[in-house]
């Protein structure tokens, strides 16, 4: 495995004769976010066109070299959902998009826990969090003057007990998770948020999880495929087509909560098979409604 490599460095580690492939855990798109030359509690929105360039990039220049990990939430990170997606109006939506991103990639795409689930990130008073160096941020700033409403938001948006809350397994008390008095408070939302409930519920970012694994196992393409961004310069839409030999997979993001036109690639003008899509129906070939992602395959 290879921690925190760039793209030549982790091509060092996979043997010549091809028989095995180092495993690359890149961070590189996890501080897309903040502002330069600051950390991560300095707040920026997220500049999409970057992010293609970043995932790409690792993408077309480990091809054949070294093995992706595909990844938006670990241990440390904010919920996906709530950090580059809409846990409003739009959760169930947004949550299926960026799992869609990323399952259509060459990698190996790691789900963590809750995030199947589209579990959010939480708001409490700052004497119920539980983490470290976010008390310690939290305690710093504000006796250097910052105003503890900045600082609070920065804790909202990047705190690690974002990630660390008991996983919401039904609407009982304390989530399911405990009969007892759990570490760290339960989200509010575990009545709507949860196990159950998703499991029972057909149209749920749970069962979407599981048709992009089915998929991946079906389809060579998108284990084999060569990777191609479209529309580099698009900032609502992170596109992109993998190809293995006739097969083509073409995958399409709308990153915001509006409606985004564009130009199916002329390849994809005429049959086509939906494999995917987070909604129901297609209004339109040539736009997508907010946080709309589908799946196409042309053979």
């Amino acid at each position: 495995e290879t921690w925190g490599a760039t793209p030549e460095s982790a091509k060092l580690y996979s043997n010549p004769d091809g028989s095995e492939l180092s495993m690359v855990f890149q961070f590189e798109h996890i501080s897309l976010d903040e502002q330069e030359g600051k950390g991560k509690w300095d707040l920026q929105p997220l500049d999409l066109l970057q992010l293609k360039k970043v995932l790409s990039k690792w993408q077309t220049e480990l091809k054949g070299e070294a093995w992706n990990s595909l990844f938006w939430n670990n241990h440390d990170l904010p919920r996906i959902v709530s950090r580059w997606g809409n846990d409003g109006e739009y959760r169930v939506q947004s949550a299926k998009m960026l799992a869609t991103l990323l399952h259509g990639m060459q990698g190996t795409p790691y789900v963590y826990q809750g995030e199947e689930l589209g579990m959010t990130n939480v708001r409490y008073p700052i004497e119920e969090y539980r983490d470290i160096e976010l008390l310690n941020l939290y305690k710093e700033r504000v006796e250097n003057g910052y105003p503890e409403e900045e600082v609070m938001e920065s804790i909202y948006a990047k705190g690690r007990d974002n990630a660390r809350t008991p996983m919401q397994w039904d609407a009982s008390e304390n989530a399911g998770f405990t009969e007892g008095k759990p570490w760290i408070l339960v989200n509010p939302n575990y009545t709507e948020i949860n196990a159950e409930e998703s499991i029972h519920d057909s149209d749920s970012i749970y069962h979407y999880y599981k048709t992009l694994i089915q998929l991946r196992k079906e389809h060579e393409v998108i284990i084999y495929g060569d990777y191609e961004l479209l529309y580099p310069e698009d900032t609502n839409l992170f596109a992109y087509t993998r190809t293995l030999g006739d097969t083509k997979l073409l995958v399409l993001c709308n990153f915001y909560g509006k409606v985004v036109p564009f130009q199916l690639p002329s390849e994809f003008a005429g049959d086509k098979r939906l494999l995917i899509s987070n909604y129901s129906d297609v209004v339109s070939e040539n736009a997508l409604r907010p946080y709309e992602a589908r799946m196409y395959l042309l053979v």
